[in-house]
C-alpha cells in the first residue's frame, strides 16, 4: 500500500508541475489598432448617372438659294462667333442689290418732281389758276411716289441681306461639326442643313434623381450658394471635375418617377463632349451627428455587417452593423455603435474568436475625405 501511495503522490506533483507549466507558457494578448467611434457633421452624397449636353446648338440652315462657293472651315475645329464657314454664290444677289439699288434712285427722281408738282399746284390753287380735282390729283401722286421710295427702300434692304446672308457665319463660339453640303453643290434657303454647331464651355450635365433624393436635395437648392456636385467621366477615377447645380425640373416624369436635375460645369480643356455618359454625386442628405468609420474595419458574413468592439475588458466582442453610404474609406454606421465604443481596425485576422483577449492600440481616424464629404452608393 505504502508502494501504490508513493506512486500516487508523484504523479499527483508531476501534474501540478505541468500545469504550472502550461501557465506560465501561454501567449500574451495580441495587439490590434483600434480607433475610438465619435459623432460628427456630415453631408451624404448619392451617385447618379448623366449625360452630357451643350448649352446652345445649333443647326446651321442656308438662309438663301444658292450654290455652295466655299466650305470655310476644317470640320471638327473650335470656330468663334462670326467666323465663315461656308459662302454661297454672291453673284446674283450683288446683281439683284444693284436692281434695287437702281429702282431706289429712280423712285426718289421721281417722288423729287412730284414734290415740285404739288407745290406748285397749291400755289395756283392759291389763286385759282387750276382747279381743285387737279391739285387733289398732284399731291395724290406725291403721296404715291413717296409709297413707292418706301417700297424701293425695302427692297434694297431685302437685296442687302440676301447678300449678306451668302457668308454663313457661326452665330455662337463652340465646335463645328462635319460639312453636309460640299463645293459646287445646291443650297435650299431654309432647308438644306449646312452643318451644326455646339458650344463647348460651359456644358450642362442631366441626369435623373429618385424622389427620396429628390426631397433631400431641395433643402440644398435652396440655399443662396448653389451647391456644388462631383462629375467624373468614363475612364476617369473618382469625380475630379467640380459642378455646380443649377437646375431642378418643375415636376417629376409620371413614368420613371424621377425628378431631373442639371449641373453646369466649366470645360476649359474640352474634356466633356455632347452625348457623352458622366458620373454624378450630388449631396442629398445632410446629418448632425453621424459616426463614420474605416470601411476596412467592417466585415461580412453573408447577409450581415459586423464589427468587432473592445469592451472595457479587452475582450473582442463581434457586433452587427447597419452601414449607410461610403466613399473612399469611410463608411456610415446607422445602427449598432455608440460614440465612445473602441472598434478594431488593423490586425483583424489574429481575433480567432468573440471574447478573445487583445492588446488594443488606440489609432486616428483615417480617411481621405472629411466627414462633410461621406459620398454613397
Amino acid at each position: 500500500m505504502a508502494k501504490y501511495f508513493l506512486i500516487g503522490l508523484a504523479a499527483l506533483l508531476l501534474a501540478g508541475c505541468n500545469a504550472d507549466d502550461t501557465e506560465g507558457q501561454r501567449p500574451p494578448p495580441m495587439p490590434v489598432e483600434v480607433v475610438e467611434v465619435s459623432a460628427e457633421p456630415a453631408t451624404l452624397w448619392n451617385d447618379f448617372t448623366g449625360r452630357v449636353a451643350a448649352p446652345e446648338t445649333v443647326q446651321l440652315r442656308a438662309r438663301v438659294s444658292g450654290y455652295i462657293d466655299k466650305v470655310a472651315f476644317t470640320e471638327g475645329e473650335l470656330v468663334t462667333r462670326g467666323d465663315l464657314l461656308f459662302e454661297i454664290d454672291p453673284r446674283p444677289y450683288r446683281a439683284r442689290e444693284r436692281a434695287a439699288q437702281a429702282e431706289l434712285t429712280r423712285a426718289r427722281s421721281q417722288l423729287a418732281l412730284s414734290e415740285s408738282r404739288a407745290r406748285r399746284a397749291s400755289q395756283l390753287l392759291a389763286s385759282r389758276a387750276i382747279s381743285r380735282e387737279e391739285n387733289d390729283q398732284r399731291q395724290a401722286a406725291l403721296a404715291s411716289d413717296r409709297a413707292a421710295v418706301s417700297a424701293a427702300e425695302a427692297a434694297l434692304e431685302s437685296a442687302r441681306l440676301d447678300l449678306q446672308f451668302t457668308q454663313v457665319k457661326a452665330p455662337i463660339s463652340g465646335r463645328v461639326g462635319r460639312a453636309q453640303i460640299t463645293r459646287g453643290n445646291l443650297a435650299s434657303a431654309d432647308e438644306t442643313l449646312l452643318t451644326t454647331l455646339v458650344s463647348v464651355d460651359p456644358m450642362y450635365v442631366y441626369f435623373e434623381s429618385d424622389q427620396t433624393s429628390f426631397a433631400g436635395s431641395r433643402e440644398f437648392f435652396t440655399l443662396k450658394q448653389r451647391p456644388q456636385v462631383h462629375i467624373g467621366l468614363v475612364g476617369e477615377s473618382g469625380f475630379p471635375h467640380i459642378g455646380e447645380l443649377d437646375f431642378i425640373d418643375n415636376r417629376l416624369n409620371s413614368h420613371t418617377g424621377t425628378m431631373q436635375f442639371r449641373a453646369l460645369v466649366a470645360n476649359p480643356e474640352g474634356s466633356f463632349r455632347p452625348g457623352q455618359f458622366a458620373r454624378v454625386q450630388m449631396p442629398t442628405e445632410q446629418l448632425g451627428d453621424a459616426l463614420l468609420l474605416n470601411r476596412k474595419a467592417v466585415l461580412t458574413d453573408q447577409d450581415r455587417r459586423y464589427v468587432y468592439v473592445v469592451n472595457t475588458e479587452n475582450l473582442t466582442e463581434r457586433r452587427e452593423v447597419q452601414t449607410g453610404p461610403e466613399q473612399d474609406e469611410r463608411v456610415l454606421i446607422r445602427s449598432g455603435l455608440q460614440p465612445g465604443e473602441r472598434v478594431v481596425v488593423n490586425g483583424l485576422q489574429k481575433i480567432l474568436f468573440p471574447g478573445m483577449p487583445v492588446e488594443p492600440q488606440l489609432v486616428q481616424m483615417r480617411g481621405t475625405k472629411t466627414a462633410q464629404q461621406v459620398a454613397g452608393r
